[in-house]
């Protein structure tokens, strides 16, 4: 049986990928352009809840989401990078639920801007946002949810004039050769979102994070509401206590796994809250916060191929972060489902783990150490700029772990399962939403 011919909108993503040149050159005027070229889709769009940081930014937006689709409003939502297929970054508003982007309307939408571009320079991310755009512009919603893709300032999204909110979700060093080398820099590039007059949303932040938004947001004009100084959230008694200036909400405990969840509820809660236009029950608010999903963030993988490899009490755990910040929330929620595990016996921690060259792997290994009894690294499948399987060994192995190449995900598996003996291993595949597609997409 041959083989399925790929998508319209697949060849074309794949034309303008080749086309267009992959260095990235921070820069809104090549956006401005194809936008006024295409009649300005950015100033015809619904209450826009534009959402900069370095983690947690998907999985406010997919709380913000599930809470205004409880409220039942009808949301258009913008996420990046995708797992699996273009069409998740795109999802269009509907009741009760919005949807990904149909195959033939993206096909359509890309073919439409590629001839308003007319072969002029212009990055892949800054064609397929213009895209979006579009789409959003000609779809009625009562809200876009609308995140950055990388930086802030000159990130393609940044050509909202003024959104209904901005937020800044907890800012840590990754991007560092676009973005600057500290977090005052970094922070400041995030902060090139806030907009005058306009409330901004300030998750948790390292001190140096939070001084240089708050010079940044001064110079702009824009009022600031600051996690632990104007809102809160803490855990207490197995719920979510949430407070602010409009007052308490006692609030069930985020589906999401991680403390950290708690943290970006309170940022989506408080979003909500300061955007003021559309009201949302308490209810709804907690209905959002139970249901909420997003794929690879301390995601629980229960059935698929991928377990053809582990044995039936094998408990296996799937994320996408990639940075220094991301492996402690992950090795912190990892030694917590340890500490609540109701089994007898306990289960080792091994690690299953691909890295792009880009990122810190030894400060993102250093998180598990004492936690995780062995790491396999892996040269992640169709990713161009991943690790060597045996370079991140190394750098597993200088941040104090066990560790060893394989030179497959399924090889990696066979020896994790050897390496846990008897015991039944709590495997977490973990260092890049890349390495989470390719499993996603595998496991079906």
């Amino acid at each position: 049986m041959s083989e399925q011919a790929p998508a319209r909108s697949d060849v074309i993503l794949e034309r303008l990928t080749k086309l267009h040149p992959k260095l990235i050159d921070l820069s809104l005027d090549r956006t401005w352009r194809l936008l006024a070229a295409l009649g300005h889709p950015e100033r015809n769009l619904p209450p826009v809840f534009h959402i900069a940081g370095t983690n947690g930014k998907g999985s406010v937006s997919a709380m913000l989401r599930a809470m205004l689709e409880a409220g039942g409003y009808a949301v258009h939502t913008y996420t990046s990078p995708h797992l699996v297929r273009f069409h998740e970054r795109i999802r269009l508003a509907g009741r009760p639920q919005s949807a990904f982007i149909e195959e033939g309307e993206l096909a359509a939408l890309l073919d439409e801007c590629e001839r308003a571009n007319a072969g002029e320079p212009i990055t892949f991310f800054e064609i397929t946002t213009a895209a979006a755009l579009l789409a959003f512009s000609r779809h009625p919603a009562d809200a876009l949810i609308l995140e950055v893709g990388m930086g802030g300032r000159l990130d393609t999204t940044n050509v909202v004039a003024k959104p209904a909110v901005s937020i800044i979700t907890p800012v840590d060093l990754d991007h560092q050769a676009f973005l600057g080398d500290t977090l005052t820099k970094i922070a400041g590039e995030k902060a090139g979102i806030l907009k005058p007059g306009v409330p901004g949303v300030i998750g948790p932040q390292q001190d140096e994070a939070r001084v240089a938004i708050e010079m940044a947001a001064e110079r702009s004009g824009t009022p600031l509401v600051i996690y632990g100084q104007d809102f809160s959230a803490h855990e207490e008694a197995g719920a979510l206590v949430y407070q602010d200036e409009h007052g308490l909400l006692d609030l069930p405990l985020p589906r999401l796994a991680g403390r950290h969840q708690i943290g970006n509820a309170s940022i989506a809660i408080c979003a909500l809250r300061q955007a003021g236009i559309l009201p949302l029950e308490r209810d709804s608010i907690a209905h959002g916060l139970t249901h909420a999903e997003w794929p690879a963030r301390m995601q629980r993988l229960t059935r698929g191929p991928l377990f053809r490899h582990l044995p039936e009490a094998c408990e296996v755990w799937l994320d996408g972060g990639h940075n220094p910040a991301a492996g402690r929330v992950v090795a912190e929620a990892m030694a917590d489902i340890a500490q609540h595990d109701p089994a007898a016996a306990p289960r080792p921690l091994l690690m299953l783990t691909g890295m792009l060259e880009t990122k810190d792997a030894t400060g993102y290994f250093a998180a598990f150490r004492g936690l995780a009894a062995h790491v396999e690294t892996v040269t992640i499948p169709g990713a161009d700029a991943s690790l060597p399987a045996e370079r991140l060994c190394e750098m597993a192995r200088d941040a104090g772990l066990s560790a060893n190449a394989a030179s497959s995900i399924g090889e990696a598996l066979d020896r994790l399962v050897i390496a846990a003996g008897r015991a039944a291993p709590r495997i977490l595949i973990c260092g890049s939403l890349y390495l989470a597609g390719h499993v996603l997409r595998e496991n079906g």
